[in-house]
């Protein structure tokens, strides 16, 4: 549940902040008119999402058991490459979003309303897509019946409220910050995903090496005990990992959190020095 409550938080919060962004920006330029097609089009991309997510649920429950492990297992990786990307991006442009959108919305306005709900509608519904596919998968991993699909809810609906908050200028808090914590955070979630992804591939037969342990500490630490479920609905620790498992885990985890937090990409550069020293200075007067 915590796991996919702070996915539910921190996608839901990205969603809410574009459109809170959107609706300021056209009540603060007196064009409260051009706020229909504005939630017209986060509507449509609500709903769009909705029926993604119900689509992967009913539509793989007719499949046979190899195909919906195949199926699990490919969009398990493709969940955590949209969300490693989104987390950088995000990161990346959390300073410059405000001024982002207004642009994207002057632009949209100058075309028409069409234009106005096809904005809303793609800055919402990608980040609807990638939540529903990725909550979709996370549930799977953890096979936890709805507690996964309530924290996912309670999450949306926080950051919803958080969202209703900004808007009315009640909360301020540094979003460079929150979306770096948390985004570390999901990159860590993100890694149990890959690691059960290559679990259902190698059980569709996709992959070797299902039953090449890479170490079995299931009587230290039970499946059904609650701190076994509690590892693995966080963190989707599997007791019982098989030794490609460990190894994509490993290779993703330590150098995605590495370039995130800068390790390896370097920090920004010092600006040199273009004056004398303060020692100097006064020595030369």
């Amino acid at each position: 549940m915590f796991a996919n409550y702070l996915i539910g938080l921190r996608e839901g919060l990205e969603a809410s902040l574009v459109v809170c962004i959107l609706i300021a920006y056209l009540v603060k330029t007196g064009r409260r008119e051009k706020l229909p097609p504005v939630w017209t089009g986060v509507g449509v991309a609500v709903l769009l999402s909705m029926a993604f997510g119900a689509v992967l649920q009913f539509g793989s429950s007719q499949l046979s058991f190899e195909a919906q492990e195949a199926l699990g297992g490919s969009l398990s990786i493709i969940s955590v490459g949209l969300v490693t990307w989104m987390v950088f991006w995000m990161r990346r442009t959390a300073r410059h979003l405000k001024s982002e959108l207004q642009g994207k919305l002057d632009a949209a306005l100058a075309m028409g309303t069409g234009a106005l709900v096809a904005t809303a509608f793609l800055a919402v519904g990608r980040e609807g897509l990638e939540t529903a596919l990725f909550i979709w998968t996370a549930v799977q991993a953890t096979e936890d019946g709805y507690n996964p699909i309530v924290g996912a809810a309670l999450g949306l609906l926080t950051a919803a409220f958080l969202g209703w908050l900004f808007y009315r200028g009640a909360l301020r808090i540094n979003l460079a910050k929150f979306f770096t914590w948390t985004g570390a955070m999901l990159v860590v979630v993100a890694a149990g995903v890959l690691a059960y992804g290559v679990h259902d591939l190698q059980e569709a037969g996709w992959l070797p090496g299902l039953h090449s342990l890479a170490f079995d500490i299931s009587s230290t630490v039970p499946k059904d005990s609650w701190y076994g479920t509690l590892l693995k609905g966080v963190f989707n620790f599997q007791p019982d990992p098989s030794v490609l498992q460990l190894v994509v885990w490993l290779a993703y985890l330590a150098p995605t959190l590495a370039f995130f937090f800068g390790v390896l990409g370097g920090g920004p550069a010092k600006p040199a020095a273009t004056g004398p020293k303060p020692t100097e200075a006064r020595r030369t007067a």
